[in-house]
């Protein structure tokens, strides 16, 4: 077997036991390169499913906001209905003739449409987020990536495991960048969901309004065609 085979073989058995003090120095020094080059991938591989859960994490936020939108408008026109509803309520109390009864709509509140509960910073937030993607720019951490010049061949081992130890910096400093966007997406997404909760409640008070008011000039129609 050749002395080329046997280190090969050596360095494999080192890097699958842990190393032992009868090894050599080569042998530490391959072992010590291969740990510091598992170690940076590794810590890639965390970095990338950091930025798969930024972008669904965005996507989310942006979705929630166009639904707070929708809540909005639909509150918008009940608002409308109300309006409409009004006009018919003055029209069936004109009617019924000379001997018929006075006829009120009854009321329990006014209906005031939506109230904007909200957070600037959530809107602009997602004001940013949908400008980045209007201009087809997907959305960054601070921390760019950082791209680190390997060694030129040959090199000693320690330098090899000080560039892996640089590249683990860069990877973990972008990380913590992207790490520290998803919370910041997640407190906004908190805010928001806690504002659409205040606006659906008040919207189902306006809707709840409009259904009693709507029985009420049903029931006074009925009455003025005699059923």
């Amino acid at each position: 077997m050749s002395s080329k085979r046997v280190i090969m073989l050596n360095s494999k058995n080192l890097r699958e036991s842990g190393g032992s003090e009868n090894d050599s120095v080569q042998e530490l020094e391959d072992y010590a390169v291969h740990k510091a080059e598992e170690t940076t991938k590794s810590v890639q591989n965390c970095l990338k499913i950091a930025e798969n859960i930024r972008e669904n994490a965005t996507k989310t936020f942006v979705t929630l906001h166009h639904q707070g939108e929708q809540i909005t408008r639909t509150h918008h026109v009940a608002a409308d209905i109300d309006g409409h509803l009004s006009r018919g309520e003055k029209l069936l109390r004109s009617l019924g003739g000379l001997f018929s009864k006075t006829w009120k709509p009854k009321k329990t509140r006014k209906i005031t449409g939506p109230v904007i509960f909200g957070d600037d910073a959530v809107r602009r937030k997602v004001s940013h987020l949908k400008q980045r993607e209007k201009l087809g720019l997907p959305s960054a951490s601070k921390g760019q990536s950082r791209l680190r010049t390997p060694p030129q061949e040959p090199t000693v081992a320690l330098e090899k495991v000080e560039f892996e130890k640089g590249n683990q910096d860069d990877a973990l400093s972008n990380l913590s960048d992207l790490l520290g966007e998803v919370k910041d997406m997640a407190v906004h997404m908190g805010s928001e969901i806690e504002r659409q909760n205040k606006a659906l409640s008040h919207f189902e008070d306006d809707v709840d309004e409009l259904n009693f008011r709507l029985k009420g000039a049903n029931r006074r129609a009925n009455r003025l065609l005699g059923n």
